[in-house]
């Protein structure tokens, strides 16, 4: 079964609040759409709104057929 994919929308920020973005997902090593992505559910959580985690995407070679 495949992921669903993300939703991609635009999202308009204040210059000095996504270089800020920026800088703490550098210092994790993270991608400023991932770091984002962290912020909105920790925010979420503490509002008590409970959202299913992401499931990795599966890596590696199909299971295959045996073949005798």
């Amino acid at each position: 079964m495949a992921a669903q994919p993300k939703k991609a929308f635009a999202l308009r920020l204040d210059p000095a609040l996504y270089a800020a973005i920026e800088r703490m997902a550098g210092a994790e090593l993270r991608s400023a759409n991932a770091e984002i992505e962290i912020l909105l559910r920790e925010a979420l959580a503490r509002r008590g709104v409970t959202v299913k985690p992401p499931t990795p995407a599966r890596r590696g070679r199909p299971p295959g057929k045996d073949i005798a």
